[in-house]
């Protein structure tokens, strides 16, 4: 009589404990040669290093670090430069204003003034928590080329009624507080209002300060001065001034906010503005801008985040050739075979070579950003340039960005070399597919239309998830790779690099299978 033996059943599922294993081993292979861990701290230290010499200049205009930009209440960096005539509000009320004339002179010289407007001048009423630089707001106004625009807290902008201000055609605006909700009305007759938007300003002061406003950004320069922009002033003639609710009962007062940040251009730290009764109301002119800070010409004086990480992409070449080199030296001394004998399933194998050179990138740029975003602020800071701040959400995003960029760039860099199989010509690929299109780029190497082309399609958009800077069509500037604008939006920009990895993974998998038998 025969028996039949039926094996016992495991609860344990297959393939776990296995991967755990190969991941172990491919961890112990990493940190047991060398040169890989050295490289690996080394390129920790030329990130540091090369942030460090970026940041080594002193600011000679400013040599006692005195310029610091205000901060909004989103804590971006900010322009709040105007003339302002201006009483107290106690509690709720409302301000109402017609605004006639919108005028302006652009100066290309201390000696040479002209007649134009700046398209972001502006001229309207204001409701601000304070006069103090960077505190939180509500406008409604007319400006030189945009018609109509509610704006609040330096980045919202909600566009109204198009056209310009004229005598014949006065625009009329209206402000009404409640609480700390301000709604924004425009009218062509001072009759019949239309709401423009609101804002909700989450603890505006019991008695914020309420009146009429003037400020001009630069103007695009025509006449090839080489900066590209010139400084402005712009006057607005405001017929009509109607308060209501509880007011301090106090006479207007005239007072220039703050100087420029040293980035619109404008005439505001030379030239100061004023105001003038005008029939009833009143003639202000005024320069600056009520703006967050960006990037282009005007800020060459202003530091960003960008500049402390300026050695990433050092640090990338690195990685990328320990990412290479991490698979390609097995094939040149002969071991390849004896990890495909070790862990027959392939696939798992370069996964597991993937998941370790990507953590130890990531690692890498994890910590160097993490220690220059701030010691880079701070030093410059003490060198006298004033620094671009940016909300904390933005500075976690390019700390951690660089990680992740540092880490897709070193699989990719894996992915290529198990393709190729050569060290040298996995790593030229690499560096040629995307630090080079990078450095031409930034460098203002090719036109514009070109940067934009390469950051767009080769791995190298990948460097717009260190981009800290935002674009805001309110701000006019030179929206630029050279600039520091890439094309494609921060997590987009990685997106394409990653894309890349993953293809080249997919197929040094399917080679994998294919070859190495």
């Amino acid at each position: 009589m025969t028996s039949t033996m039926t094996p016992p059943r495991t609860t344990a599922r297959p393939g776990r404990g296995g991967f755990g294993q190969l991941l172990h081993a491919e961890w112990t292979k990493f940190r047991t040669v060398r040169g890989w861990v050295q490289s690996t701290v080394g390129a920790v230290l030329i990130i540091c290093l090369v942030g460090l010499l970026a940041t080594a200049a002193g600011n000679k205009s400013d040599p006692d670090g005195s310029s610091a930009l205000p901060v909004g209440p989103g804590g971006e960096a900010v322009n709040d430069s105007f003339y302002f005539v201006h009483q107290k509000l106690q509690g709720d009320g409302t301000i109402t204003v017609s605004v006639s004339s919108l005028a302006g002179v652009v100066s290309t010289n201390p000696n040479d003034s002209r007649s134009g407007l700046a398209p972001w001048a502006k001229a309207g009423i204001i409701v601000k928590d304070s006069l103090d630089q960077g505190s939180s707001y509500a406008a409604m106004m007319v400006t030189g080329s945009h018609g109509v625009r509610m704006q609040h807290d330096y980045t919202h902008d909600t566009a109204g009624m198009t056209g310009a201000a004229s005598q014949e055609s006065p625009r009329w605006l209206r402000l009404q507080r409640t609480g700390d909700t301000l709604t924004g009305y425009q009218s062509t007759d001072g009759s019949k209002w239309t709401e423009v938007g609101h804002a909700d300003l989450s603890g505006l002061s019991a008695t914020p300060q309420v009146g009429l406003f003037v400020t001009s950004p630069s103007s695009k320069d025509e006449t090839g001065t080489g900066t590209g922009f010139a400084p402005a002033v712009a006057t607005g003639t405001f017929d009509q001034v109607t308060l209501g609710g509880q007011w301090t009962g106090g006479s207007w007062e005239s007072d220039q906010v703050g100087k420029d940040a040293g980035t619109s251009a404008s005439y505001s730290q030379d030239t100061k503005g004023g105001a003038a009764p005008s029939g009833s109301g009143f003639k202000v002119t005024g320069a600056g801008d009520i703006a967050p800070v960006v990037g282009g010409p005007a800020t060459s004086g202003v530091r960003t985040i960008e500049n402390f990480l300026v050695g990433a992409f050092a640090g990338l070449i690195i990685m990328v050739v320990v990412g290479a080199g991490y698979i390609t030296v097995e094939y040149r001394r002969g071991m390849i075979g004896l990890t495909l004998a070790a862990s027959p399933r392939r696939g798992r194998v370069l996964v597991a070579k993937g998941l370790v050179v990507g953590s130890v990138a990531f690692v890498v740029g994890l910590v160097s950003a993490a220690v220059m975003v701030p010691f880079g602020g701070q030093r410059s800071e003490s060198n006298g340039f004033p620094v671009l701040t940016v909300p904390t959400a933005t500075e976690l995003r390019v700390i951690v960005g660089t990680g992740l960029l540092l880490a897709a760039a070193s699989v990719f860099a894996l992915a290529v070399g198990a393709i190729l199989r050569r060290s040298a010509v996995a790593i030229t690929v690499v560096v040629v597919g995307m630090v080079l299109p990078y450095l031409l780029a930034t460098a203002s190497v090719l036109p514009d239309g070109a940067s934009q082309w390469l950051l767009r399609v080769t791995p190298a958009a990948g460097f717009a998830i260190q981009q800290s800077i935002e674009r805001y069509d309110q701000v006019v500037t030179v929206y630029s790779p050279s600039s520091g604008y890439f094309p494609l939006a921060p997590w987009a920009g990685l997106g394409v690099l990653c894309a890349y990895a993953a293809a080249a993974f997919a197929a040094a998998v399917i080679l994998l299978r294919r070859r190495d038998v």
